[in-house]
């Protein structure tokens, strides 16, 4: 078992859980997921969801403890780059009728033993210039 109480199937199990967590909470908050992994050779967008009428490019990011920091530290300038050339791909290729879209960002960390993990929702957590 890991930090998580997850068996030790390494991080692709752990970042789709948290991809999971991320989605319920998103569609809890009334967000409709339209995507999840969507994937180019290009690039890869976690989840694209709409909500109101906003198209929605959500990075989920997770972190087993917070020893080397909250999971949202880790969205620099090099990974939103890499989010929004995806979320160019996105776009051109689906071309979606929305009229507005945001990047919003979901950390989760996982703590030890039984707990439940925390997780931090961050709207419209960067713009692109």
């Amino acid at each position: 078992m890991n930090v998580s109480g997850l068996p030790s199937t390494g991080r692709a199990a752990l970042g789709s859980r948290a991809e999971r967590l991320a989605a319920a909470l998103l569609e809890a908050r009334g967000y409709r997921i339209i995507e999840r992994n969507w994937r180019r050779p290009e690039g890869e967008l976690d989840l694209v969801a709409d909500d109101r009428g906003v198209l929605v490019f959500v990075e989920v990011r997770s972190r087993t403890g917070d020893e080397r920091g909250h999971p949202l530290e880790t969205v620099n300038s090099r990974k939103r780059a890499r989010i929004v050339r995806a979320a160019r791909l996105y776009l051109e290729a689906v071309q979606p009728t929305a009229e507005a879209f945001r990047f919003d960002v979901v950390g989760v960390t996982f703590t030890a033993g039984d707990g439940e993990p925390a997780i931090t929702l961050v709207e419209d957590a960067f713009r692109v210039a």
